[in-house]
């Protein structure tokens, strides 16, 4: 397994997360879920050489059987975050069918080969093991089917700025020799309790727990992923909601352009704000002004707190398999970003008499993606050992 390529990728509603594994080499990356057409100009004047940042200059084109038009060009990531007509994640998108997914995906798996190669032109790039997540709403009738799209030969295109020198374009051809789909909170769950090189039990009071009953409600950017843990295993009865934090930075980013006169490009500019933490809770709408946005951010936060935890306390309500369960965990990125507006929500329901007692985990961002990395590894061992998932932890060594 050490001489293998491994891509774990978290395909979230807000950010991509990445982690990758060559060889033994472990890379960690994210781009904003963001696409937008490419117009033929990025800046009004061409720029130095020196002044390119690869990754928030990414422009791509990616020919695959999983695309329905193959000869559209997109910036993405960063990218297509400065574009007037970005096209952001909806409400119910549905993964699997949208061709967004598979352009973002193929293009930072070639982003990442061209990091590893960056004196190459041409480049080929083989996937092992590939390891994508999907809602849980989603994950049962679409996963075999989004596994058949992934598997084989994509080639991307990725065509330099204007302004920059030759050569124009880098072509990289990946080959994406086997998939697995993990659904979104179970794969946290596995990054809670797997450890990333033995694959081994890294927390056995989760486990020991986990025969009470567990609930793990993964909040991200369009939906929050309910998983139900009972004896170490996902319990059916346990699904999730259409129901995240985007609409609520959609209404921040909306009361600012109007009351400042200031537009963020994108969410992910305003997540990033957000994590910087409320010292950086400001914008400059003219120069030399400084505009305190707190105002706008800390009730929408307040107001998703409380309605994250309200979800909460309906599932562990309607799961007879999860009643009485001995730990309730928040984990996700929107999770991260609100996680004091939920301690302060979690007391209201406690003074109620229904208390909703959260652990926050530590990278309670990066579980998922984690989870994955363990989930590629797990079916790589039992594909070279045909040795049943379930015991692959007490066999794997690295």
């Amino acid at each position: 397994m050490e001489r293998l390529n491994f891509l774990a990728v978290d395909l979230g509603n807000s950010w991509y997360k990445a982690l990758t594994s060559d060889q033994g080499m472990v890379c960690e990356y994210q781009i904003p879920n963001a696409i937008a057409q490419y117009d033929g100009e990025f800046y009004e004047k061409p720029y130095d050489d020196e002044d390119v940042v690869f990754e928030e200059n990414l422009i791509v084109e990616v020919k695959s059987p999983a695309i329905v038009d193959k000869r559209e060009i997109f910036y993405i990531g960063k990218a297509a975050a400065k574009q007037r007509d970005v096209s952001l994640t909806t409400i119910n998108n549905q993964k699997v069918d949208e061709d967004r997914t598979y352009i973002l995906l193929f293009a930072l798996a070639a982003y990442h080969s061209v990091i590893l190669n960056p004196e190459e032109t041409v480049l080929s790039y083989t996937i092992d093991q590939l390891a994508v997540s999907l809602p849980t709403t989603q994950y049962k009738e679409k996963k075999d089917s989004f596994k058949q799209r992934l598997i084989g030969t994509h080639s991307v295109i990725f065509h330099k700025v204007p302004g920059t020198a030759e050569p124009k374009e880098l072509v990289v051809k990946l080959h994406v020799k086997d998939v697995i789909v993990g659904a979104e909170g179970a794969c946290a769950y596995l990054g809670l309790t797997r450890d990333q090189a033995t694959l081994g039990i890294k927390d056995e009071s989760l486990i020991s727990e986990s025969r009470k009953g567990i609930i793990i409600g993964d909040l991200g950017g369009d939906s929050v992923d309910f998983v139900g843990i009972k004896n170490n295993k996902p319990v059916a009865s346990v699904e999730g909601e259409q129901f995240g934090i985007n609409q609520f930075l959609d209404n921040i980013i909306q009361k600012i352009s109007k009351n400042e006169l200031y537009k963020f490009d994108s969410r992910s500019e305003l997540e990033e704000k957000l994590s910087a933490g409320q010292s950086e809770w400001f914008v400059e709408p003219f120069a030399g002004v400084r505009k305190d946005i707190s105002k706008y951010i800390i009730p929408q936060l307040k107001s998703m707190a409380m309605k994250y935890l309200e979800h909460f306390d309906r599932v562990r309500s309607s799961s007879n398999e999860v009643k009485g369960a001995a730990r309730y965990i928040a984990v996700g990125g929107a999770a991260k970003l609100a996680q004091r507006e939920i301690q302060e929500a979690a007391v209201k329901w406690s003074e109620r008499g229904r208390p909703i007692d959260l652990l926050f985990p530590e990278d309670m961002e990066k579980l998922n993606v984690l989870g994955l990395m363990v989930l590629a590894k797990m079916n790589q061992f039992k594909k070279e050992n045909g040795i049943n998932v379930a015991h692959v932890a007490a066999k794997v060594k690295g």
